[in-house]
């Protein structure tokens, strides 16, 4: 039985541990890059070394950022008394893509999951309380996904965020039970903002 050489073996485990990248599509993707130019190979391992050594997370919104704070919260065109809760810096990229939604952000970095031990304490709850004291923002949007996980968090968000003194709101209409937000197209994305109602 013919088998990879070492380091193919190798490069075809470390890019499987990938999510959504099974065995054959690891294999795929070593062959792309075996058949790739040296050039191009350096490229991405530089590409991967600088991600790796520059990306950080805000350290306001945990969205991702090059500097200490992302552009979103550095930028003066933004409406400040809007606050949108999404799980993970990708529900940024999804919400900014359709365009409609002018306001700020907190990332939580995952939702609840008793199941897989995940509390409110490995989440950025606690952060997320401390911007919104003292009646900083109108409305505080949540935007966890419509799944078992999202709606828990988002259940949880809306018990401990009552006496934030914000109006407490959640995306509604457009976005399918189950689904994640960041797949969803721009005028879904868009429905689900116009739709949204009180928590």
């Amino acid at each position: 039985m013919t088998t990879f050489p070492a380091s193919m073996k190798m490069l075809i485990e470390e890019l499987s541990k990938m999510p959504g990248i099974g065995p054959k599509s690891a294999q795929r993707m070593a062959f792309y890059i075996l058949r790739s130019s040296k050039n191009d190979a350096e490229l991405l391992s530089k590409a991967i070394i600088k991600v790796k050594e520059s990306v950080r997370f805000c350290k306001i919104c945990n969205n991702l950022s090059d500097e200490e704070t992302c552009e979103i919260c550095k930028s003066h065109s933004r409406n400040k008394s809007l606050l949108c809760v999404v799980e993970e810096p990708n529900d940024i990229i999804a919400i900014e893509r359709a365009g409609h939604y002018n306001g700020l952000y907190h990332v939580l970095l995952g939702s609840l999951s008793p199941l897989d031990g995940i509390g409110p304490s490995d989440l950025k709850i606690k952060e997320l309380l401390e911007r919104t004291k003292g009646g900083k923002f109108k409305e505080i949007i949540i935007a966890t996904d419509f799944n078992t996980e999202g709606e828990a968090t988002a259940l949880y968000l809306l018990k401990v965020l009552k006496n934030s003194g914000a109006k407490l709101t959640r995306v509604a209409y457009g976005i399918p039970v189950g689904s994640d937000l960041e797949y969803a197209d721009q005028a879904t994305i868009i429905k689900a903002f116009e739709g949204r109602r009180q928590a």
